[in-house]
């Protein structure tokens, strides 16, 4: 039995520590700032076709 609890503990650790990683490890300046209106083609797609 403890060994069963101690193999849960041990997933739940690994599974906080890899969204911890994932969460917290991005670039180190941030996202990159958005591109302005302007600059964004006229034909995205977003009028359809």
């Amino acid at each position: 039995m403890v060994l069963i609890l101690l193999e849960a503990l041990l997933a739940l650790a690994l599974l906080v520590g890899i969204v911890w990683w994932t969460m917290f490890s991005g670039r180190r300046g941030g996202e990159p700032p958005a591109a302005p209106e302007d600059d964004k083609p006229e034909n995205s797609g977003k009028n359809g076709p």
